[in-house]
């Protein structure tokens, strides 16, 4: 984290209850994805993420997009679906940052 628009964007981003919970799912993806197709090493297809939380795929997608924007997932495209994993680098920047400035 390099400022407070970061720390400001990643506590916007925390903000809603289905992103904090989005982040719970992909930190164990192997217990809330195992029956995905490919390996949990690339991420978790955002299909997978739309079945989990029963809102709409255009909802879910915002959701995701938020998250990516501030920095606390990262996606790799195979094929035609987009792949979601927490971006832990990140993640524990942002908590060293909010730790120092509180």
């Amino acid at each position: 984290m390099t400022d407070s628009s970061d720390i400001d964007a990643v506590i916007k981003a925390l903000a809603h209850p289905v992103r904090r919970q989005i982040l719970t799912w992909l930190k164990e993806p192997e217990h809330w994805f195992a029956d995905q197709a490919h390996p949990l090493e690339y991420g978790v297809c955002a299909g997978m993420i739309d079945k989990h939380t029963g809102l709409s795929q255009s909802t879910t997608s915002a959701h995701l997009s938020t998250l990516q924007k501030a920095g606390l997932v990262e996606t790799q495209r195979i094929g035609q679906w987009i792949y979601y994993k927490r971006n832990e680098a990140n993640i524990q920047a942002f908590l060293e940052a909010i730790g120092e400035s509180l």
